[in-house]
Parts: C-alpha cells; structure tokens; sequence
C-alpha cells in the first residue's frame, strides 16, 4: 500500500499533460537516422528523470524548416534545441567550419581525440559568445565521399568541372573551388530533386546520408574520398536553455551527452554494413588514394586562406590533432 500511495502521489505531483516546459528539438535528418533515435532516446530519459517537468518534443527531416531557417529559429529561440552539421553553423559561427577542413582528419581516433578536447573545446566557447549554445558532446555526422550520376571521380582531376551540390557552408564550396569543381551550394532538403533533375551530377555526404536520404536511387558511384569529416552539434537557444533549472539543465546535457555516445557507436557500425547495403541497392563503390588529393589541395591556397580566416589560435588546436596542412 504505501509503495502504491508514493506513486499516486509522483502522478498528482508531475502530471504528464502539465508539463512545466515545452520545448521541441528539430532536426534535418531522416526519422531512420541515428541522429534521431538516438535523440528521442535521450528525450524520453530527460522526461522520465525530470517526472515530466521538462517535456521535449523531436521535429525530425526538416519539418520546421530547412537547416538555415531552423538556424535562424533557434537563435530566435522560436524552437528551443536543433541538431546542426559544423558545417552549415560554420554560416553563422565562422570558426565551427574549422573541423570542416579538408584531409584534416586521418581517422575516428583523431576526430574525437580533438572533438573531446582542446579543439572542441575550443569551438563549444566560440559558440557560446553568440546566442546559441551547445549542449552536449559532438554528435557524428561522419566522413563525406563523393556520389556522381555521371563521370567516376578517381583522381583529383576527376574533379575538374564537376557540378556538385555542397551544403551552403563556405569551407566546402572552397574546398571543391579550389580543385576546379563547379560546386553549388543547396539546401538539403532540395538535394534529391537537385540530383533527379541533373541540376547537379553529384553530391557529398556520409554514407548514412546517402542511404536514409535514398541518394542511391539517383546517383551510380561513391568514391570513397573521405574529404572531411563533419559532426553534429546539439545546440540550444541560450536564453530558453538557461531558463530551465540548473537541475534539469544537468539531465539535459547528461542524456545528450549519453546519446551522442550511443550515436558516433551507431556511425561506427553502419560503416561497416551500409557499404554492403548500398552496393545492394545498386551504388558502385570506387577506392580512391587520398594522398593525391590532399597534395593537390596543399598546392592551392586552400589551407593559407582558412588558416588566416580561423586565425593562429585556432589553426593550432586544429595541427595538434591533424599534424601540419598545408
């Protein structure tokens, strides 16, 4: 009896329709994404451990708006959280796009050596001077490569006035502008049907993109360029998050933080199985060399005009974890 009465009490207390705050999360990605099971994972932890004080509902695949509405929502604070690739927050804080830097990366050991420490660091304080905030760990987005409905691209010449859509993020209209790409910069939500239409003959993502976004029904090979590497940042409105208690602030950050763990295990595997996956589906998939790339890319200004963009600060959190560019 008493057990039953605490728990009677615990529904009088939280009722489930009476939250004490309302906020959404709105993300780009596909419902299947592991972007977002994952988040909707962390939002049922965070209601269950606040007793339904702190209700967040997910808006996934762009419902609310395309990345850079939702960007400018957020920093409205007309929706409280949104899941944002460093890529597109780098149009709004400059320095994000610095993990955006091309061949920086050799591998995941040194992507999370840098994201969990001064470099992250580093850009989560950038960040935070602005009305936004992050409030986890960096999520993954993964390393991008390169589909084509057209041509094979093998070598950096390949690349020599291919139309390829690049997110609208400077860093990477730069990086395929200074290999002779003709590169254009779309919205994602607009992406599929810039690839059926041939507005553009390829594209660049992660392969987890590339499948739940079914990219593979309108483009014929992946070259497994692994260009940059790119992540997720779970940002929040400043002001709404600063709103809530210093308590459910915690919870929140802890179960972001427990997800995005969850999450970058999730990329890990799918990198395994997608390739099998998407070869079945009818995608190509082309071994490339690296190296040619990157020495191509070090023989343009590419790394001396972003270095003095991100400047010396920067720059050196970056070389810690990437060796020297350039």
């Amino acid at each position: 009896m008493p057990r039953r009465s605490r728990i009677q009490t615990t529904i009088l207390k939280y009722p489930a329709s009476a939250a004490e705050f309302e906020y959404k999360l709105a993300t780009g990605q596909d419902p299947t994404h592991p972007v977002n099971t994952r988040a909707q994972e962390a939002l049922n932890r965070i209601r269950e451990a606040t007793s339904g004080k702190l209700d967040i509902k997910l808006f996934p695949a762009n419902q609310l708006g395309s990345d850079t509405d939702l960007l400018t929502q957020v920093r409205n604070g007309s929706v409280e959280f949104f899941n944002l690739s460093t890529s597109i927050l780098a149009t709004f804080v400059p320095v994000a796009g610095i993990l955006n830097t091309g061949f920086a990366f050799k591998d995941y050991d040194a992507v999370w050596q840098a994201m969990d420490g001064d470099l992250g660091t580093y850009v989560r304080t950038q960040i935070a001077k602005t009305p936004i905030m992050t409030v986890s760990k960096a999520w993954d987005n993964g390393f991008r490569h390169i589909t084509s409905s057209t041509r094979e691209i093998k070598t950096p010449d390949d690349l020599k006035g291919f139309k390829i859509r690049v997110p609208p993020a400077p860093i990477l209209t730069s990086l395929f502008k200074a290999l002779d790409a003709g590169a254009a910069p779309i919205n994602f939500n607009e992406l599929y049907s810039s690839l059926q239409t041939k507005v553009v003959e390829g594209q660049e993502n992660p392969l987890a993109i590339i499948a739940t976004a079914r990219l593979y029904e309108v483009q014929k090979t992946c070259s497994l360029t692994g260009h940059i590497w790119d992540g997720y940042w779970i940002l929040g409105n400043k002001r709404a998050f600063q709103r809530l208690p210093q308590d459910l602030q915690d919870v929140v950050s802890r179960e972001f933080d427990k997800s995005a763990a969850d999450q970058r295990a999730d990329i890990a595997k799918l990198a395994n199985t997608l390739r099998q996956e998407l070869s079945g589906k009818g995608l190509q998939f082309l071994e490339v060399d690296r190296e040619p790339f990157r020495q191509a890319l070090a023989k343009t200004a590419f790394y001396k005009e972003w270095k003095g963009k991100f400047g010396e600060e920067a720059w050196a959190h970056l070389e810690k974890y990437s060796g020297k560019l350039g």
